[in-house]
């Protein structure tokens, strides 16, 4: 009976010390929860600068098409002042022609007259309106360049959230405390970035 009670009391000392040991690892390895809730946290903040840059890209692509089309709308324009331009040339002609050879009938040169001035004021039109579409796309191809220049940086806060991350990761592994801050601290870097993106670009 002595023996069976030796061995109870070197069970319990053993599960004692067992209880004892984990403890002491919850205890140092206690910082590590810490980690996991920082690595969640700059993964949001990741998912979030994605996103953002994603919709600056997406900006991006609008703007370079509203330029396009702008400035196939200033080529039209353009291209129909030509032709306004040509058929004035042609009454010019006509008028010139018509005070060469002599004195001219009033009513037709009159009319010729009349068709130039028309032409002309058409043609002041036109070029006003192709003015405007040039206007809008030299506005869309601005918007455009600001947009790629966000998604640019953004896409740099994303990278270091990333790295961040992986710095996180690889703290969790290796228990490195130095690791956890140097993950933070890059973070915090993206962080700064991503804000800098978000309220002064």
């Amino acid at each position: 009976m002595n023996t069976n009670l030796d061995e109870l009391k070197d069970l319990v000392g053993t599960l004692k010390a067992d209880r004892l040991a984990q403890k002491e690892k919850e205890q140092r390895d206690g910082w590590t929860k810490y980690v996991s809730l920082s690595m969640i946290c700059l993964a949001v903040l990741a998912a979030i600068a994605t996103q953002r840059g994603a919709g600056y890209s997406s900006g991006t692509m609008k703007q370079l098409n509203e330029a396009t089309f702008n400035q196939a709308q200033a080529s039209d324009q353009w291209a129909f002042f030509q032709a306004k331009g040509i058929k004035q040339s042609i009454y010019e002609q006509e008028r010139d022609r018509l005070n060469i050879v002599g004195s001219p009938d009033a009513k037709v040169l009159a009319s010729v007259v009349a068709r130039i001035d028309r032409y002309e004021k058409e043609k002041k039109e036109i070029s006003a309106e192709a003015k405007k579409h040039e206007g809008a796309r030299d506005e869309a191809r601005v918007a455009a360049t600001h947009a790629a220049d966000c998604a640019r940086e953004m896409g740099l806060a994303t990278t270091v959230f990333q790295i961040a991350i992986a710095l996180g990761g690889m703290c969790l592994v290796v228990k490195k405390r130095w690791l956890w801050s140097a993950s933070l601290l890059a973070g915090a870097a993206a962080g700064v970035q991503m804000a800098k993106v978000l309220f002064t670009m």
